[in-house]
């Protein structure tokens, strides 16, 4: 067996002498025509990729996380009720708790009570922005815990609700406190960018690397990159399931290279969930084969942090049933599938080092326009953001309006016996608050939105 040859060498063949190849098999159909398409970011996508399309030998010159971390997802009501599902859903499985708090009632040493903050890492979304309320969590957790992450996104906020929390000095002012305090201090991490609202507003994927890039950028250049610490990006998750794992390394590299031009750390946590602009009211079944696929484009795009989605939370307020699901999803990928086992375990791939470069060039472009223009903040306040993200959405939803881009079970394979007037515990659609604000604001929309209204007003 020693002498015994079991592979053959071949010699290695060329772009070129593939073509030829493929396009003697079309049989005179155009190459171009019949193979190629363009993505909606203009990246035209080929059948076959080779090493000449990288550039180089690969796209990983961004650290990547391992493990990642399963999170889950609790909106508090009362500290009491949340610590109770956190200690119990810990012992389900998951790894990290993300609290969204709506109120200053809520007494952080009776929320986090029980939890190992050495062990596990938490992230903090507020509905408000206080620095005594972040000194009392501060004060109800070890001295160098796993990891707080404080969504401490002013920014964010405006850009969401047309408002500050407050004004923009006091807002700043306040920030700034935050930053001096915590932003050095270790297993803390004070400042974010919500990415997910470019997303579910229907931005496309180089819109949101270049607009997550300039809103980060605005907190660094505002602090002139002093207690900056850890930044951290709260992505969303669509369908185009190689374009987002490359979307989520383009994001990695893009932040190394803005971090080393202020001398700060390279390494940024993400913190990634599916999408809501493609679920759906009815056929919802169809939204747990969705977040499976986003999830694991979450993974393999190298988060550090992933939370699913619930099947039924566009209609159902959280329930054991859904939550239980949406944690199974992902302790299948991690004990089962084995997700956790490889370190950017994209990397070699020639199609998605492809994409990821290339998207990470039209990012960066954007990203200079929109420094050219003044930055995120003046951009936003001219409405230009807000312009971009609506002309792309306008796009999208034209292409779903006509069938070119599918939602199975609402504009195709539509099951007319699905009735769902009955089983609403909240409102799926999203309500529009007529208010004076500074800015025009973001707003989120699901693709399916108007053809589930007609549904529901025939049942």
């Amino acid at each position: 067996m020693e002498n015994t040859k079991l592979h053959f060498d071949f010699s290695p063949l060329t772009p070129k002498e593939w073509k030829q190849k493929i396009q003697v098999d079309l049989k005179g159909a155009d190459y171009n025509d019949s193979l190629v398409w363009e993505s909606p970011e203009g990246i035209k996508v080929k059948p076959f990729y080779h090493q000449e399309d990288t550039g180089h030998d690969s796209m990983s010159a961004a650290s990547c996380p391992q493990p990642w971390h399963l999170g889950e997802f609790i909106r508090v009501e009362t500290a009491e009720a949340a610590n109770t599902k956190a200690m119990d859903i810990l012992e389900k499985g998951t790894e990290t708790i993300v609290f969204r708090i709506s109120s200053e009632s809520v007494a952080p040493g009776i929320l986090l009570k029980g939890i190992d903050l050495k062990k596990k890492q938490l992230h903090f979304f507020l509905d408000f922005l206080s620095e005594e309320y972040l000194d009392a969590i501060v004060n109800s957790a070890p001295e160098k815990p796993a990891g707080i992450f404080f969504h401490t996104d002013i920014l964010g906020n405006l850009a969401k609700t047309g408002n500050w929390y407050t004004g923009q000095k006091e807002d700043h002012d306040t920030w700034d406190r935050i930053l001096k305090k915590y932003g050095q201090k270790q297993g803390f991490h004070c400042y974010s960018a919500d990415m997910s609202l470019y997303q579910n507003a229907g931005a496309n994927s180089v819109q949101q690397l270049a607009y997550g890039l300039a809103h980060i950028h605005e907190y660094i250049n505002h602090s002139r990159g002093e207690n900056i610490g850890q930044a951290v990006f709260h992505v969303a998750v669509g369908s185009d399931y190689f374009f987002e794992i490359a979307k989520l390394r383009a994001l990695r590299i893009l932040y190394n290279t803005l971090a080393k031009d202020y001398g700060l750390s390279p390494d940024c946590h993400i913190l990634a969930v599916p999408s809501r602009r493609n679920k759906t009211l009815y056929d919802y079944n169809t939204n747990m084969l969705r977040t499976t696929a986003e999830c694991m484009s979450a993974v393999l795009g190298n988060a550090n942090t992933v939370v699913n989605m619930p099947y039924d939370s566009l209609y159902h307020h959280h329930n054991d049933f859904g939550d239980r699901i949406a944690r199974n999803q992902l302790l299948l990928l991690k004990e089962e599938s084995h997700l956790d086992k490889v370190s950017n375990p994209a990397a070699g791939s020639y199609y998605i080092e492809t994409i990821t470069r290339q998207l990470a060039e039209k990012a960066l472009q954007l990203f200079k326009q929109i420094e050219a223009g003044g930055g995120f903040l003046a951009q936003l306040r001219n409405h230009n953001i807000q312009k971009k993200i609506a002309d792309n959405a306008k796009k999208e939803q034209q292409a779903f309006e006509q069938g070119e881009r599918i939602l199975v079970g609402t504009n195709k394979y539509q099951n007319p016996g699905d009735q769902m007037k009955n089983d609403l515990e909240i409102d799926p659609f999203r309500k529009i608050r007529r208010r004076k604000t500074l800015v025009e604001p973001i707003l989120e929309r699901r693709l399916s939105e108007g053809t589930e209204k007609t549904r529901l007003e025939n049942e």
